[in-house]
């Protein structure tokens, strides 16, 4: 059910398709940045000796 949108059809698909392929890249982004924070804390933590 998509409105009429005449002749800024184009731009609002696109819009909305940038949008949601930037939102996915910063979720991936931010998934990618959380697993390398993990890792690098249990190294630190297993140099320290505070490992469970």
């Amino acid at each position: 059910m998509m409105p009429d949108l005449g002749k800024y059809a184009d731009a609002v698909i696109w819009s909305y398709l940038s949008s949601a392929l930037l939102i996915a890249g910063l979720v991936a982004l931010s998934i990618w940045q959380g697993k390398r924070v993990k890792r690098a804390l249990r190294e630190v933590e297993a140099r320290v000796g505070k490992t469970p």
